[in-house]
């Protein structure tokens, strides 16, 4: 409780660290804040090359379906791979002034959740117009939406966003926590998080449905909390229906908090304990 009040008093800090990375993140190249929208998108169309085209694949729409679950991917990967350095690349207010050290991890991993609801402003117009709009022949609106496998479209799965953005901020946090903190003692594990990232991309249905792999297995890629949030996404935009809620389903988004829960939990106890010879090894 105390710690929670010590950061809610460096709130404002929280905010100026946010803005700065925001503001700073492109600083210098002449496309600038657009690299926000163009990062996302270079690796959408390598990957619809890659998996459509060359490889194939019989998920209608593939290109909304890949974008819905790239995005959510993209802030989870950021703050394994690229939070790993989020305390490291602050040494220079760590050792020269007293303050929550939580609050570096927390600006960066909200820096990267602001970025990524830039990008699912345009997820939301896609989609929009995909539900709504007829491209077989000219433009055409539709009413009701329907979605890619032609059933009814329903909007009310929308209603739930807030609640699966939660999920997916406390674990990232989480992540960030632990990433952050032990990179402080040990450099090289920065590496090897842009190697686990990589494997961990292929291991979440981003550019698959995991329905592919049968029933038989098919829990086994719920283990990763990635998955059930991934999906929770695809519900949402790609289907048009509620995630699911089911408590006892292993596909349930309740699955993903309890995920979040224990990650963020574990990775608060390791910074917490970590942080406390942050000013030493930096």
């Amino acid at each position: 409780m105390k710690l929670i009040k010590e950061i809610y008093a460096y709130r404002q800090m929280i905010v100026g660290l946010t803005q700065r990375e925001l503001r700073g993140r492109y600083k210098g190249s002449v496309l600038g804040f657009l690299w926000t929208f163009l990062n996302p998108l270079f690796q959408l169309l390598i990957y619809i090359f890659l998996f459509g085209v060359i490889l194939g694949t019989d998920i209608p729409d593939f290109y909304l379906y890949l974008f819905v679950g790239l995005i959510p991917w993209l802030f989870f990967q950021n703050c394994l791979s690229g939070g790993a350095n989020a305390v490291i690349n602050q040494k220079a207010l760590i050792t020269k002034i007293y303050f929550p050290r939580e609050v570096i991890p927390i600006s960066y991993v909200t820096t990267a959740f602001i970025n990524m609801l830039y990008c699912f402003v345009i997820v939301v117009v896609v989609v929009l117009c995909n539900v709504f709009l007829s491209f077989d022949g000219g433009f055409h609106f539709v009413f009701p939406p329907i979605n890619p496998y032609g059933d009814g479209y329903s909007f009310l799965g929308w209603l739930t966003i807030p609640i699966v953005l939660i999920i997916q901020y406390l674990l990232c946090l989480g992540v960030c926590f632990i990433a952050s903190s032990i990179t402080v003692y040990f450099r090289d594990l920065e590496h090897i998080l842009s190697i686990v990232a990589m494997a961990w991309t292929y291991c979440t249905p981003i550019m698959y449905q995991t329905s592919i792999v049968g029933e038989k297995y098919e829990w086994l890629f719920y283990l990763n909390p990635m998955t059930s949030i991934v999906e929770a996404y695809h519900n949402i935009f790609y289907y048009g229906k509620l995630p699911d809620m089911s408590i006892t389903s292993y596909q349930s988004i309740w699955v993903g908090l309890a995920y979040a829960l224990i990650v963020f939990v574990i990775g608060a106890l390791i910074f917490e304990k970590a942080k406390k010879r942050f000013a030493e090894e930096l």
